[in-house]
């Protein structure tokens, strides 16, 4: 891949990408000066991808944010100076960044806007489900879903320009089978980056209300022309069958994919929309909902465009799909589950010898100081009758599982140290709040300074292993050797600020010192510290 990396020539040329890789070669060939994310998969590779090609070619400036939320605001700020931006991050972390997401649909977007967000169907590594469609669609601005890696690369690159044409932040859905496949890609012609900064006009940029209210104006009248956009979009293909009218297949995304590894085992081939912009194509909707007497729609995600097209056709046209139970409403499409809905008879495979294999749990590396952690925390609450520990979400989330068994909640980036804080404000006793560092600075600071304010009972423990170790070792955007420093900063009392080495010699003395803290009737913090051991060994392979 570094020998590809070198190959971005203006010219075309084929290569071998994952869809992130191809979303991210995608910005590179459209200008753009600027990329910003938080480590989360599925999306992770777009900002790796970039990381390396900006250390071997330069040019774009390309850097990891402490969150999905300032990722976004970086971005949007060099949009607002005329330069194309890129900023990635998985479907959760768009819950972080919703607030400058939306109110980004209101500003004149100068330069470039694109927002690459990876869906998880089947929560691979994740909470939920979510579908990151119900955001552009709230957000009233374009989407394109690309169904294999050439889309992902094509579309990244009209994004920028539908973004500059109407003014707006366009979104780039991938799905997890997608973002982590890989597939040859031709690639265009590189353009080169936007020339001149922009004096922005802060009537445009300004969103107090008499501005805003004519801003939002000027979005609803330019949906017109946005829909107008989709309705002709190369991305959105009509077939009509003219040997057929008894069904109509709507596909969005890779959901394509599987269906047409289906098709040719149907007796006659159904008329056809595939949808891979958004908002929804409704004159061709309407026009395949005429032309046929039922309708299936297949979608990775939610019931998004099945729910739309109800009732949308002039005749009364049967509509089945997730809500319908033709298709399951949880996890990944899949061809067998499409074969199904289609009506054919499930596909028969080769079929292996049954092997007896041992159940194999997620466990933590062997080495790694959480574990060293773990082992102290569980043996000082095994001295307490009542207790309670919250959790979060990192490679110490395994620490819930045996043998450790720490923990009893895990709900989203940040949300140990609010909620142990919440159990406290009800009489919960001996309460330890478990997070990592990456995850603290993401979203356990501003949590944290609220136990300040109050001087909660409570002891919070934030698990330094030097980086964001579950998604591939990123760095942390401060330093191990700063974190005391924040932590102080926001106001815990020094002396129950402590600072504890993770590893086997110490474990007496890391139970000790937290057993202490646990008793203070107040708010303590412990910070554990020992690298991460899979990046202790890239450091010394590198």
């Amino acid at each position: 891949m570094v020998g590809q990396l070198l190959l971005p020539a203006r010219t075309s040329t084929d290569l071998v990408v994952l869809g992130d890789e191809a979303v991210a070669l995608g910005a590179i060939h459209a200008g753009v000066s600027v990329a910003y994310g938080y480590p989360g998969t599925p999306a992770t590779e777009i900002i790796e991808y970039l990381l390396r090609y900006a250390e071997l070619v330069g040019g774009s400036h390309v850097s990891w944010s402490a969150n999905e939320k300032t990722a976004f605001e970086q971005a949007l700020g060099a949009s607002m100076a005329g330069r194309r931006a890129l900023v990635t991050m998985k479907h959760v972390g768009l819950n972080v960044a919703a607030d400058p997401f939306m109110n980004s649909a209101l500003v004149s977007i100068d330069g470039g806007l694109v927002l690459a967000v990876a869906d998880d169907p089947g929560m691979h590594s994740s909470q939920n489900e979510q579908d990151s469609r119900f955001y552009a669609d709230f957000a009233r601005v374009v989407c394109l879903e690309p169904a294999n890696q050439t889309e992902a690369y094509e579309m990244t690159r009209e994004a920028f320009d539908i973004s500059e044409r109407f003014h707006i932040p366009v979104m780039v859905r991938l799905a997890t089978r997608l973002a982590h496949s890989r597939s040859a890609v031709r690639t265009g012609e590189m353009r080169d980056p936007n020339q001149e900064t922009v004096e922005p006009d802060p009537s445009k940029w300004v969103l107090l209300p008499t501005y805003a209210r004519r801003q939002w104006r000027s979005l609803q009248q330019a949906q017109a022309a946005i829909k107008a956009y989709t309705e002709k979009s190369d991305h959105n293909t009509l077939y009509l069958s003219e040997t057929s009218r008894e069904l109509g297949v709507i596909t969005t995304g890779i959901a394509r994919n599987y269906y047409l590894d289906n098709k040719n085992d149907l007796d006659i081939e159904p008329s056809h929309l595939h949808i891979g912009a958004y908002p929804v194509p409704m004159e061709k909707i309407r026009a395949l909902m005429g032309h046929v007497r039922s309708l299936l729609v297949l979608e990775e995600g939610y019931p998004f465009v099945e729910r739309q097209v109800r009732g949308v056709g002039q005749t009364i046209v049967a509509v089945s799909g997730k809500e319908t139970g033709a298709i399951r409403p949880d996890g990944e499409l899949t061809p067998d589950v499409v074969r199904n809905a289609l009506g054919l008879p499930s596909s028969s495979g080769m079929r292996a010898p049954a092997l007896s294999l041992p159940m194999r749990p997620p466990r933590l590396c062997q080495g790694c100081p959480h574990a060293d952690a773990y082992s102290a925390i569980r043996s000082v609450l095994d001295q307490y009758e009542n207790h309670l520990v919250t959790s979060d979400i990192g490679c110490y989330t395994l620490g819930i599982l045996p043998p450790y068994s720490v923990g009893q909640s895990c709900v989203c980036m940040g949300a140990s140290i609010g909620m142990a804080k919440g159990a406290v404000d009800t009489g919960k006793e001996n309460v330890i709040a478990v997070i990592g560092d990456s995850t603290f600075l993401h979203s356990g600071t501003t949590a944290l300074m609220d136990c300040v304010n109050e001087n909660t009972n409570m002891t919070v423990v934030i698990l330094d292993n030097e980086v964001v170790a579950m998604t591939g070792t990123q760095p942390t955007v401060l330093p191990s050797s700063r974190l005391r420093d924040l932590v102080l900063g926001i106001g815990v009392a020094e002396e129950h600020c402590v600072v504890v080495e993770a590893h086997p010699k110490n474990l007496k003395e890391m139970a000790s010192t937290l057993r202490q803290e646990v008793d203070h009737l107040g708010l303590s913090v412990v910070i554990s510290v020992r690298e991460c051991i899979e990046a202790a060994r890239k450091r010394k392979k590198q």
